[in-house]
């Protein structure tokens, strides 16, 4: 299959966002494919930039023109592919072959995501990773590993309210907070298991802050995707299918959407039905 296609290498952090934005922004209105080549960080810039371009001032020529986005799977996570089971989104053939199917996206403030937005642990384990990424034996593919395991210890207790669709609903000391519209973060930790990516809903969950032995015996469902179905863990985890959610608190504090650290004081989600049509070759 012979396929002409323009490769173009970031420069940084949101590079490819400009990059796209400004490519659909152009005249015309011939169909497009996009292929983020990297992680979940990189396909959340390539979708940012769709969105920004069909929301900006040039959004009506650009909802005109059919926009499909894919990914090539080549970073360290890729989390929100896992969402299908048994595809195979590395075999390039199939990937340019595919058709494309509508998929939701998260709106974060100015910002996107579409796979999963973490608060508390998650975020703290993705700031540690950040930090020891690098190091011998503690850095590389242990990194993860080294953010549970320094959070287990000093990061369990996150104090801050949380809202769904208008209504106060959790408020205090929390062990995490997530706003999911994928199934996995962390590399296959199944934190979402209910999640569906085009079903118009978000999946609002909360973990109440828990001692040691208590997060020991919780954190294996967790990967799992089995922690909403633990009768012995109905006190502490909170869940709910809405269309909004807001995080805030008295101090800064961080989320990680996508794999990217953001920070603030209030952090305001919500979902958008069918936003972007995303590749996913066949079986």
């Amino acid at each position: 299959m012979d396929v002409g296609a323009e490769v173009y290498v970031t420069c940084g952090p949101r590079d490819a966002v400009a990059y796209v934005a400004n490519r659909l922004r152009q005249d015309g209105d011939e169909p497009v494919r996009l292929y983020a080549c990297g992680g979940d960080g990189t396909l959340n810039e390539v979708i940012s930039g769709v969105m920004e371009a069909q929301s900006g001032a040039h959004g009506a020529e650009c909802g005109q023109r059919r926009v499909e986005v894919g990914c090539y799977p080549c970073g360290s996570g890729n989390d929100y592919i896992k969402c299908w089971p048994g595809v195979d989104f590395a075999d390039l053939r199939a990937l340019v072959g595919a058709p494309s199917q509508p998929v939701d996206v998260m709106r974060v403030g100015d910002r996107y995501c579409v796979n999963v937005l973490n608060y508390g642990f998650e975020a703290e384990v993705c700031r540690t990773m950040e930090h020891v990424r690098r190091w011998p034996l503690l850095g590389g593919r242990m990194a993860y590993v080294t953010g549970i395991v320094h959070c287990l210890l000093h990061k369990r207790h996150n104090p801050c309210r949380i809202s769904v669709d208008g209504e106060a609903w959790h408020s205090g000391d929390m062990l995490l907070g997530s706003a999911a519209n994928g199934r996995f973060v962390g590399g296959g930790y199944q934190c979402a298991p209910r999640a569906v990516v085009d079903d118009g809903w978000l999946e609002a969950q909360c973990v109440d802050a828990l001692s040691i032995p208590r997060f020991l015996r919780l954190i294996g469902s967790y990967r799992r995707g089995e922690h909403l179905d633990r009768v012995d863990m109905h006190d502490v985890v909170h869940h709910r299918r809405v269309h909004s959610m807001c995080f805030e608190a008295d101090r800064d504090f961080s989320v990680v959407t996508d794999g990217e650290l953001l920070t603030g004081r209030r952090f305001e989600i919500t979902i958008l039905p069918k936003a972007v049509n995303f590749i996913v070759p066949e079986k």
